[in-house]
């Protein structure tokens, strides 16, 4: 009985300290928001040391369920706002603190419980971010602390099978520590460079020591969870710069000691397989380790000694790289090649291009083990290194996509390498190897999905090719040349009787491919060499393909998503000449392939519910953003269709109506990028096409408005700003026609024959645009509105269209209010409406946002 009171107790004091008194953490899971703003009024009981005193003693006395509880209490403690306290009451209370974590780590029997364990190392980390470490230095106990401390992390550290979640505070507390040292203005000793070496020490010596155990045990492997591993190094390599020389020399000194192992085994007549791959996953940490230590020089002053060491350990790394691609194409390790990776993305940004002196200390050393002398010399490291990768790596996935990866960072800062590449011909190298790269190839022994690399790497060779393209027609030709061999393969194969499967993969590597090229150029005059490639011929063999395999999204989502990007108006590309009728068809194109698409989706009929997405509603959401760009795009003059009885923008409009009605409301808002494709195209249409939408069947205009009425509660902000945008162009139509109404001259009953249309239906469904006020409302005035400027633009002319409701929605949301709030919420809605003309909507608009 006595525990179960306990345990309500300690509940209870922690949701008083945890309670968000200024209501200004809107993300509750976050741990960095470490500041409890504790209200004045309980300073005195904060000032009493005893307050303090009973939760170590409740830790100390009570079993784990409950002192991990009286633990949560401490942490919240220690992250008391500063203004509660005047200097010297601070420093008196963190010395508390400091007695407090002193006597745990002294009788530290109650840590091994996981959950005292975790809180325990969430208190240290608070007590530094809430401290600086001048204060912490000034505690009498700091010595004897921070050694505690020290011996509790290495511990810790050790056991890196307990508990790994904990460590991340522990690598705060120290990482927020040494990045201190530089501000600490008092005399005392802060010992950090006694400590944190070891601290370090520890981490590296830990991480290799687990991979034997890991292996032979057959263990979750640590470095598998990349995203903690980054994590944790990048908490690490702060740390690792205090005292930067004695951590370089145990690295160098363990990346030697491994690395004669190594080739010990390889070269030996036995090669123990097992042996192997435990020095090759001790390798892989180490170069990660070399990475991180590297790249953390951006964040720390470094001075020519350090740039140096880094030399150092860079050689070791280069050196790692010879040996290991020196036994392709036979083994390789895909832990070891993405450490690599790593480190070379490290180097690129820390040591290459022009922000860094080329008199660097680290090419000292480099240029005596290696010959490399500078920068220059390291892009051909680089170089060699991908065109390795992608000729004998093809099989793992991991490696392409990440070699490829590196190879479009370096192609998006290309033109500060321009003066360092100029005689290395990288695109036409790259060319004239890519017929050994085994991901572009398209045999039977690769998935589907393994294309998808493609498009990385076109983009990335395409910028090459941008650097000095200008309008040099042949040089586009002859890079575009194997694309051509294949695309006249196809349309061979599609012109005879046809083996499916190869045109099929065939075709699935073009769309990648040419996509990849598509969204890198972004100059008018490079995309219309694009455009003159593929229009007429090429593009109707995509248009066969849609019609082919419209059942296999493997094979439409590839080419429908190459469609979309040659819809996109990024950075005024598709601005053509005015004599030139290319954007009126390529929109012709899209057009026909939308429509085949959607006529062919919906024969399908009913889908189950784990295939309706990847079968349906997947190339439905790419069809409406390419709809939308050409909508947006500002390149095609929609009234020539009508003007000259050409049915292609009709058609799509139809297309666009029957995909949508085949969906369900659920589905569109369940759906994240079908909501936001269906909606941004739909604000589009509401913007320019208001004819079109006046002339729905009214069922359509109920779907419509029903899902427009669904998306302005929507968590995500695209599609509730797009449902607003909607409603607010819809509703300004209306109030526009009305006030022609008004005026009855003939020429203006004449032009409003759309606006009738759509006003009868009002009229006939009033509840439509009733609910949305209401919704509207509710939202600005109960909810935190995230959008507030979107949500205010359509309510006024919803006001106006429906006053009489408007009353009556005020006077509900009134008299809902407790006594005490009716008259505040009366006058709000006074106010909102002050200076706000009647039947005036856009001029009185700005107005009434201002209000609202």
């Amino acid at each position: 009985q006595q525990q179960s009171l306990a345990m309500q107790l300690l509940k209870l004091v922690l949701n008083c300290l945890n309670f968000d008194f200024i209501g200004n953490s809107a993300d509750e899971s976050a741990d960095d928001l470490c500041t409890v703003q504790i209200p004045t009024n309980w300073r005195t009981i904060f000032l009493e040391p005893e307050t303090l005193d009973l939760f170590f003693d409740l830790y100390h006395s009570l079993p784990p369920m409950l002192s991990q509880l009286a633990l949560s209490c401490l942490v919240q403690f220690a992250s008391t706002r500063r203004s509660l306290f005047s200097n010297p009451e601070r420093a008196k209370y963190l010395g508390n603190l400091i007695k407090g974590v002193k006597q745990i780590l002294e009788n530290p029997q109650g840590l091994s419980d996981p959950g005292n364990y975790h809180e325990f190392c969430r208190f240290l980390a608070r007590l530094k971010t809430n401290y600086q470490l001048g204060e912490l230095v000034m505690v009498k106990d700091y010595p004897e602390v921070i050694q505690l401390i020290a011996n509790f992390t290495i511990t810790s550290l050790q056991h890196w099978e307990f508990a790994p979640n904990s460590v991340h505070y522990l690598l705060t507390l120290w990482q927020r520590m040494v990045a201190s040292v530089p501000f600490v203005k008092t005399a005392e000793p802060h010992l950090l460079d006694t400590y944190a070496p070891e601290i370090t020490k520890a981490y590296i010596t830990s991480r290799l020591e687990c991979v034997p155990v890991v292996i032979r045990d057959g263990l979750e492997d640590p470095l598998d969870d990349t995203a903690t591993v980054f994590q944790q190094l990048e908490q690490l390599c702060t740390v690792s710069r205090c005292e930067y020389e004695k951590t370089c020399t145990l690295l160098v000194q363990l990346f030697d000691q491994n690395a004669q192992n190594y080739q010990k085994l390889l070269h030996s007549s036995s090669r123990n397989p097992i042996e192997i791959t435990v020095q090759e996953g001790r390798l892989a940490w180490l170069v990660y380790f070399v990475g991180t230590f590297v790249g953390g020089r951006l964040t720390y002053t470094s001075t020519d000694e350090h740039d140096a060491m880094d030399g150092e350990l860079s050689c070791r790394v280069f050196q790692l790289i010879s040996l290991m691609d020196a036994q392709l194409p036979q083994s390789s390790n895909e832990k070891v090649e993405l450490a690599i990776l790593w480190f070379l993305d490290q180097f690129r940004k820390t040591y290459v291009g022009d922000q860094l002196q080329h008199t660097s200390k680290v090419y000292a050393r480099m240029s005596e083990v290696l010959g490399i002398t500078d920068d220059n010399h390291v892009l051909e490291t680089f170089m060699t290194k991908i065109v390795t990768n992608l000729k004998y790596r093809g099989r793992c996935e991991p490696v392409i996509s990440r070699t490829l990866q590196f190879l479009n960072d370096l192609s998006v800062g290309y033109p500060f390498y321009l003066n360092l590449v100029e005689h290395l011909n990288f695109h036409t190298l790259m060319f004239q190897q890519s017929k050994h790269f085994p991901f572009l190839g398209v045999s039977d022994n690769y998935s589907l999905s393994d294309l998808r690399c493609r498009t990385v790497f076109y983009t990335a060779l395409t910028r090459l090719l941008m650097v000095d393209l200008g309008e040099d027609e042949d040089e586009f030709e002859n890079f575009m040349l194997p694309l051509t061999v294949s695309f006249e393969s196809v349309t061979q194969i599609f012109n005879s009787s046809f083996e499916q499967e190869e045109a099929k993969r065939m075709l699935i590597g073009l769309a990648r491919d040419l996509r990849g090229i598509a969204f890198a150029l972004n100059t008018k005059t490079s995309y219309t060499m694009l455009f003159d490639w593929i229009y007429p011929a090429y593009i109707s063999v995509l248009q066969r393909a849609i019609e082919l395999w419209y059942r296999e999204p493997a094979c439409t989502t590839p080419v429908l998503k190459l469609m979309a990007e040659f819809m996109q108006n990024r950075s005024q590309r598709l601005n053509f000449d005015v004599s030139s009728p290319n954007g009126i068809l390529l929109f012709r194109e899209a057009s026909k392939m939308i429509c085949t698409y959607g006529n062919q989706i919906l024969s399908l009929g009913t889908l189950s519910k784990d295939q309706v997405y990847p079968l349906k509603l997947k190339g439905i959401s790419i069809c409406y953003s390419a709809l939308k760009s050409a909508l947006c795009g500002n390149y095609v003059s929609f009234g020539v269709f009508k003007l000259y009885g050409d049915n292609h923008f009709d058609n799509v409009l139809q297309a666009f109506v029957k995909m949508l009605l085949s969906v369900s409301h659920s589905d569109l808002l369940q759906y994240r990028k079908l909501s936001q494709s269906y909606y941004p195209l739909l604000e589009c249409l509401t913007q320019d096409h208001m004819s079109f939408i006046t002339s729905l069947e009214p069922h359509v205009l109920i779907y419509i408005l029903t899902s427009i009425s669904e998306g302005l509660t929507a968590v995500d902000t695209i599609v509730s700003s797009s449902c607003c945008a909607s409603l607010d162009y819809i509703v300004s139509y209306l109030f526009k026609h009305l006030a022609k109404e008004g005026k009855k001259t003939l020429r203006c009953r004449e032009i409003s024959q759309d606006g009738q249309r759509l006003l009868h239906f009002m009229q006939q469904n009033p509840e439509v645009l009733q609910q949305m006020m209401s919704i509207l409302m509710n939202t600005i005035i109960f909810e935190d509105c995230r959008n507030q400027w979107s949500v205010s633009r359509p309510l006024l002319g919803l006001i106006l269209l429906n006053e009489k409701y408007f009353s009556e929605l005020r006077a509900t949301l009134v008299s809902s209010q407790p006594d005490n709030k009716r008259e505040v919420l009366d006058q709000c809605f006074r106010n909102l409406m002050e200076g706000v003309e009647q039947n005036l909507l856009v001029k009185n608009r700005d107005r009434y946002v201002h209000n609202m």
